[in-house]
């Protein structure tokens, strides 16, 4: 048999296919991930201000928890949920959104209400990949269940006002408007199901073919031909009972009290079906109008019954982080520069082997301090260029000759005058004399 004959690969073994994220997926590194975990720390911080606590749930769950809460005719259900049979033949879905299982979670334990809870979870959608659209993305919200005070509304709507102007957004404006409950907006269903098929021929051609299932879905829609038709037809405001009508006043007249300028906007509809009453969203003037969403959220009394639970009255919103980082960056790139701020204090530079790096990284780290180090017995060039890439403010430089009489070189790597950039210290004053070099550096 000749050599060519043999199967390909037999003689050299191949080079295994480099492996890439999925598509509609994204690798948070750590020149970015800095940005991600101040959002989430000051939203960490914010919510338990506002005394909310964190909850944890799985990131799939029972199919029926989505296909009940957000509607088996939603978009979302009916094409973009990833969904699976697992080998116990139970079928699966991957979380769409964050809402859902946290009031599954309330279902299922019973807490004493009202119940605030927030939560940091990825979310996963089969969607056409797009700047701020991805199919795995992650959000962050709160959710309150147990009460149906409208000035809860306003608490869960501030706080999301008060997020967003403490990372830096300014160009950020809130819709609201009411859906109504069950009896006032099913009169509204009504006429408006009488003008979509007066003008079922002018809507976009996935709507001509579902609008009849659930038509409060036209008015959701973004494209054009449905935004006129639904432009010209009713208003959920004027089918409103007064129950809903005084819900939605004592709404607004509480953002105006604390100073949260709103608009209020008849069409807004949010896409999942267990939304009463409120709704709202905000909006970034600094992106496209068609991702421009950078949250939303509304109040739902149906949903953790629809969930097999007592009636109880929620409300509660979401943000998608992508979608916020977009924002920073499209207003105003200090104030994302800002969010990414140094997290390295020390670069320790030791060319004697390692081994005092190693004990003088772990004696300031226990001090408080963000401490990097090289390894690989680099030269103390090499180490030098490491320092200055870490971002660090400040360098502690070991060789042989200070290992021997027991000093350390300790240099500010921010220092504009070269003349006092570094000083020889007394190794066991290092701890007072990096704290003492930093709070310089920062002056």
């Amino acid at each position: 048999m000749q050599r060519s004959s043999w199967p390909k690969g037999f003689f050299v073994s191949e080079q295994p296919k480099q492996l890439v994220a999925p598509t509609g997926t994204h690798d948070v590194l750590p020149d970015s991930s800095r940005a991600w975990e101040r959002l989430i720390g000051t939203f960490s911080d914010m919510a338990h201000q506002w005394g909310f606590g964190l909850v944890l749930t799985p990131m799939f769950e029972d199919v029926a928890v989505f296909n009940r809460g957000i509607g088996e005719e939603s978009d979302v259900a009916r094409k973009e949920m990833y969904v699976f049979e697992d080998r116990g033949g139970r079928t699966l879905a991957l979380r769409p959104e964050g809402t859902a299982s946290i009031v599954r979670a309330f279902v299922q334990h019973h807490p004493t209400t009202p119940w605030k809870a927030w939560y940091v979870t990825p979310a996963f959608r089969y969607e056409r990949p797009q700047a701020g659209r991805y199919r795995q993305h992650h959000q962050l919200g709160v959710e309150v269940l147990g009460t149906s005070d409208p000035l809860v509304d306003v608490e869960v709507i501030s706080l999301a006002w008060r997020f967003y102007e403490a990372i830096g957004l300014r160009r950020i404006r809130l819709l609201i408007n009411s859906m109504g409950h069950e009896e006032c907006r099913g009169e509204f269903v009504v006429s408006l199901r009488r003008h979509l098929t007066d003008h079922e021929l002018q809507l976009c051609e996935e709507h001509q073919k579902v609008w009849s299932s659930n038509p409060l879905r036209v008015i959701d829609c973004k494209k054009q031909e449905c935004r006129s038709v639904v432009d010209a037809g009713p208003s959920i405001a004027d089918a409103l009972c007064s129950e809903c009508v005084t819900h939605f006043s004592a709404v607004s007249e509480g953002l105006t009290a604390i100073g949260v300028p709103w608009e209020r906007n008849v069409k807004l509809v949010r896409g999942f079906d267990y939304y009463t009453r409120t709704t709202f969203e905000f909006v970034s003037d600094a992106l496209d109008g068609a991702q421009n969403a950078v949250g939303g959220g509304g109040r739902y009394d149906r949903l953790a019954e629809d969930l097999g639970g007592s009636p109880t009255a929620g409300v509660g919103f979401g943000s998608g982080i992508e979608r916020l980082l977009l924002a920073l960056q499209a207003e105003d790139v200090a104030h994302f520069e800002v969010l990414r701020d140094d997290s390295i204090d020390v670069f320790v530079v030791d060319t004697t082997g390692g081994q005092e790096a190693l004990q003088l990284s772990d004696l300031l780290r226990r001090n408080g301090f963000a401490v990097d180090r090289a390894f690989d017995s680099r030269s103390m060039k090499s180490q030098l260029k490491a320092a200055d890439r870490s971002g660090a403010r400040v360098a502690i430089l070991v060789g042989p000759q200070e290992l021997e009489v027991g000093t350390i070189t300790i240099r500010d790597l921010r220092a504009i005058d070269e003349s006092n950039r570094q000083r020889v210290i007394s190794r066991i004053d290092v701890v007072d004399a990096v704290r003492e070099a930093i709070e310089t550096s920062l002056n």
